[in-house]
């Protein structure tokens, strides 16, 4: 019973935190959207594989373009 409590804890509380980034990255919206949606994907990470994927996608994506060029000084 506390097994599947813990769960359905932690489904609930990455969802939100996904729901809530994605708002916050709205345009004209101020805040830390993008760093929410990668926690509730963290959170969402250890119950589903597509979840860890994603987060596997975003962060190569955020690697990828905040690698800088080897002409920048």
């Amino acid at each position: 019973m506390l097994q599947h409590t813990v769960r359905a804890t932690r489904i609930v509380i990455g969802i939100v935190l996904v729901v809530l980034g994605g708002v916050l990255s709205l345009p004209f919206v101020p805040g830390p959207g993008l760093l929410l949606v990668f926690g509730g994907l963290t959170v969402l990470s250890s119950e589903f594989e597509w979840a860890r994927r994603w987060k596997t996608y975003l962060h190569d994506q955020f690697v990828r373009l905040t690698k800088r060029s080897p002409h920048e000084h």
